[in-house]
């Protein structure tokens, strides 16, 4: 008798494979990432610096005519008497540092909103992860694109920063639910071969460089918010055509619900209806019905479950801090701050592509292997750039950088894929939940980083080098997935690396038997 896993990959290839079904709902959900890519990257302008200059004077007078270096704190020496009475921004732009003023003593608290949302993903992915796993992939999925309107649309009108502190915070938990669930999500519809396809879409830098466009049309931060919870609002009325995941409803003894959504699969397919009368039988000898509600302890009290967590945390974290220390120290880059947030999004899309060939040929972890290296020598080049004088410096900062996002932005795609294939659908969602959580570990230290290097030249760049080299050891301890049907329960997870085992002991019992 085949396995759940196995009969359910091929009642998916006996509903058309990748059929009309599966191209409308990527087009759903993966076109419903313009949300989440935006609000993720809302602070790569709302956080920027315009410039700006001080009008200085005591308490009677502003002198108008003192000429000093704009973005100054302090007065000349020959006018220490006098202190900055009011700050003049440029209006080309209007971000929350022009808002609630925040520079000089207070040029903290920019970088501290990110990290605050940040912390809002690591919490949202937590609970995301259980909570998919518990009442479904399509509720919490819509949960999530429910509140990152509404709180995009309220934190438009905060009245001072601690309000929009508190709903950074609040966007962030929204973030991690969407994050935790959307890539599992569509993963379960998908038929072995194509499931790579997913990460080679590339609507998050296509939708990135949207964002870039859209700040140099608004530029202003509050109305960038209404615009993304404007885009959020039609993709929610999907509601009403994707249906739950069907290998969740099979994992959690739903079978007729299951068996009405792959009629509906076969039907909008045009191909024919499997007969799915086997489905119960099969299921009844491959699952122990105990009703059982998984948690994380499921996962962290199984030894491979654990030492898989562990190994691929250490890479999420290092992609988590790379990829948004790069986005959001985009203004240290030379040039128009629109045009390298468009060209930093854009290098993007051929890496995407480029992964989707190498994930099928060379396998997810090689592929994320081969990226990881790659990242390692163009950061630490930026790094040595950074504090040395030579020609063209500013030209081959930009262009190290933009390699090293291109690197980091192909290998967390096949990242994202391994990690999916590496656990059983009943845990799937809180194995990746928790991945997409730890991975904030890197993005709240980001903004940070992104602080400190503008007084420590090559900082932020040598970390990213390091990280990669880390994670790049750590992925050696990971299996390949490549080629493997989609685990279904833990039981099935069990007995596929047992057979795997016996078959390499019958090699290595043949291979000694021809010595």
């Amino acid at each position: 008798m085949s396995s759940v896993s196995d009969y359910l990959e091929n009642t998916l290839e006996e509903c058309g494979g990748l059929g009309r079904f599966q191209w409308l709902l990527i087009a759903s959900i993966i076109g419903g990432k313009i949300s989440i890519t935006w609000t993720t990257l809302m602070m790569s302008f709302g956080g920027a610096i315009p410039d700006w200059s001080c009008q200085w004077g005591n308490d009677t007078t502003i002198f108008q005519n003192i000429t000093i270096e704009s973005k100054t704190c302090h007065p000349p020496q020959n006018y220490s008497d006098l202190a900055c009475v009011r700050k003049v921004y440029d209006d080309s732009m209007h971000t929350v540092v022009n808002q609630w003023n925040l520079v000089c003593d207070r040029d903290w608290i920019t970088q501290t909103f990110t990290t605050i949302q940040m912390g809002g993903l690591l919490v949202g992915g937590l609970i995301a992860g259980q909570v998919a796993d518990i009442i479904g992939r399509k509720p919490a999925y819509f949960i999530s694109m429910f509140f990152l309107l509404l709180f995009n649309l309220v934190a438009a009108f905060s009245s001072n920063w601690q309000m929009f502190a508190a709903f950074r915070f609040l966007i962030g938990l929204a973030s991690g639910f969407y994050l935790s669930v959307f890539f599992v999500f569509v993963a379960e519809f998908m038929p072995r071969k194509y499931r790579s396809m997913i990460m080679a879409i590339p609507a998050w830098p296509i939708w990135a460089a949207a964002f870039g466009g859209v700040s140099y049309l608004i530029h202003d931060w509050k109305y960038l918010h209404i615009a993304t919870a404007a885009v959020t609002a039609p993709f929610l009325f999907s509601w009403w055509f994707i249906p739950e995941s069907f290998r969740w409803l099979v994992a959690n003894d739903q079978i007729e619900k299951a068996e009405e959504v792959i009629r509906k699969i076969a039907r909008i397919n045009n191909a024919p209806v499997p007969d799915t009368s086997k489905l119960k039988m099969v299921v009844e000898n491959s699952i122990s019905h105990n009703n059982k509600k998984y948690t994380y302890l499921d996962i962290l009290c199984n030894p491979d479950f654990l030492k898989k967590t562990i190994l691929l945390a250490v890479s999420w974290i290092s992609f988590g801090y790379g990829y948004y220390a790069i986005a959001f120290g985009v203004q240290q880059l030379s040039g128009s701050l629109y045009l390298n947030m468009f060209l930093l999004s854009i290098v993007e899309i051929p890496s995407q592509v480029i992964t989707y060939f190498l994930n099928n040929c060379m396998g997810r972890k090689w592929t994320t292997f081969m990226f990881l290296v790659l990242a390692t020598v163009s950061g630490t080049v930026v790094g040595v750039v950074q504090m040395v004088d030579i020609p063209e410096k500013d030209g081959l900062i930009n262009g190290f950088a933009m390699a090293t996002k291109l690197f980091l932005a192909a290998g967390w795609c096949a990242l994202m894929l391994l990690t999916t294939e590496s656990f059983p659908t009943v845990v799937r969602n809180m194995g990746y939940g928790i991945q997409n959580s730890v991975t904030r570990v890197g993005s709240m230290v980001a903004p940070q980083i992104v602080y400190l290097s503008q007084h420590i030249d090559g900082l932020m760049y040598f970390l990213v080098g390091a990280l990669m080299f880390l994670s790049a050891i750590c992925l050696l301890g990971i299996p390949e997935t490549r080629n493997k049907t989609l685990s279904d329960t833990i039981e099935d997870k069990n007995h596929k690396q047992y057979q795997e085992h016996k078959q390499e002991e019958k090699s290595k019992d043949f291979f000694l038997s021809e010595r």
